[in-house]
């Protein structure tokens, strides 16, 4: 799935001459083009899609949103490196999403326990 995110602009650059930013959604970090909003500034929510900001956003629509994402583990789906998550499920490294992970863990042993009684 790609779903359109809200994401807070931490800092804002230029590379290859197009203008881009370092975007924080929700714990995630990643590389966005800015051209489409070309007054968007630093501490600034956006809504980005597939590595572009396409709308601005004002902070508590963006932080519910993010909240929401979280809970349906939208944010996982939707930014989780697969060898990322291998190697945390595996205990070796850190995930950002690993709360997440033990939490579906658990719904699911309970789903299994309810099963099999």
């Amino acid at each position: 799935m790609c779903l359109a995110v809200p994401g807070r602009v931490l800092e804002i650059g230029e590379k290859d001459g197009t203008r881009m930013a370092t975007v924080d959604f929700g714990g995630v970090v990643k590389e966005v083009c800015l051209e489409y909003l070309p007054d968007l500034r630093v501490g600034e929510y956006a809504i980005v899609h597939v590595g572009f900001a396409l709308q601005r956003l004002d902070e508590e629509s963006a932080r519910q949103t993010l909240e929401l994402f979280s809970q349906l583990g939208m944010l996982q789906e939707e930014f989780a490196d697969p060898w990322e998550r291998a190697a945390a499920e595996a205990g070796v490294a850190e995930w950002p999403f690993a709360d997440d992970i033990a939490q579906q863990a658990q719904a699911g042993d309970a789903v299994q326990e309810a099963q099999q009684q």
